[in-house]
């Protein structure tokens, strides 16, 4: 069986495998009394294609369902990114605790077991229909941060695309380091959202086409901060605001804003701040012109020398880049 609620609608997909269709018309009579749009399919394949057509809030999914069973169903629905946080309900009249685990291993969030009590269902569906409009509306704010820092970027014509960039940068630099995939996606989120707080540095500064005095680098400087304050209130921004907050920072102490060392500065931050200088170097600036990559990677190796970046990150992030390997003798 799968059910589910969309956010505007409230619309429930139903797919209920089960022989007996006194028992799917059951479950579409009481969640289409709680006004619920219903969707029924008969068997696990069928109800894969209905949550690709349907994109439903809730999905309730008989064990036993026929062609895929509901274990399988579910654990190919947790590993798709477009349906990994859409609430699954497991509808088993098995009640060993070995069938709950492998429930719980295929990635569902809730069990229902036969006979299933129709106080329990609706109390079920309605409880992860909110959760999932809150996840919805999360994901929207989210969005909303991800326009604010291209917004951000676009204030400077000079820097379009750094944002982009730098999310592949550091993915690529990630996955050479072997980090698992919630590093990974958080790098390509704070790689968009690095310098988000740069909304609260005037354009007299940020566009400067001047070296900065020193009251105007303080107020750049500031920037790490606001952009943390501005991601603190969304939980699913919590791996992303490390990012943030200390891409500036330096493993020597050298950085800012707090001069954290070694590793105090948070690896996922020091991956975004050796791709950010890369990228910010090998890019035209209204003060400059872009370098050369061969000067940029001597001027990397040289941070390297001065204890800002472990030599390690720099040089694997120049082979992902196939820079040759004399270059990086230092």
């Amino acid at each position: 069986m799968n059910e589910v609620t969309s956010p505007a609608t409230r619309r429930s997909f139903v797919n209920n495998a089960d022989d007996t269709e006194s028992i799917r018309s059951l479950f579409r009579k009481l969640l289409l009394a709680d006004g619920h749009d219903v969707v029924s399919a008969d068997d696990g394949a069928a109800a894969l294609e209905a949550v690709r057509e349907h994109h439903p809030d809730v999905i309730l999914l008989d064990v036993t369902m026929p062609r895929v069973d509901g274990l399988e169903v579910c654990r190919r629905l947790k590993a798709d990114p477009a349906t990994r946080l859409t609430p699954v309900v497991l509808v088993t009249g098995q009640t060993d605790l070995s069938d709950r685990i492998r429930g719980l291993e295929a990635g569902a969030d809730e069990f229902l077991s036969k006979p299933v009590h129709p106080h329990e269902l609706r109390a079920r569906v309605r409880s992860l229909t909110r959760m999932k409009h809150l996840i919805d509306a999360l994901d929207s704010a989210e969005a909303a941060f991800m326009t604010l820092a291209l917004t951000i970027e676009a204030r400077d014509p000079m820097t379009n695309g750094h944002c982009e960039r730098l999310a592949q940068h550091a993915v690529r630099l990630g996955r050479a380091l072997g980090l698992g995939a919630e590093d990974l996606e958080a790098l390509h989120r704070g790689g968009y959202l690095h310098d988000v707080g740069k909304i609260g540095v005037p354009d007299s500064v940020l566009l400067k086409p001047g070296p900065l005095t020193p009251d105007e680098f303080e107020l750049m400087k500031r920037h790490p901060a606001i952009g943390d304050s501005l991601c603190a209130p969304l939980q699913s921004l919590r791996r992303v605001r490390p990012i943030v907050l200390c891409h500036h920072e330096r493993i020597d102490g050298s950085g800012y804003p707090a001069g954290l060392r070694g590793e105090e500065v948070p690896l996922l931050a020091q991956i975004v701040g050796i791709v950010d200088m890369y990228d910010a170097l090998t890019s035209a600036r209204s003060y400059r012109p872009a370098w050369p990559v061969e000067d940029t990677v001597r001027y990397l190796l040289k941070e390297v020398e001065k204890g800002r970046f472990h030599a390690h990150h720099v040089e694997t992030f120049l082979e992902t880049l196939s820079i040759p390997s004399a270059t990086l003798v230092h």
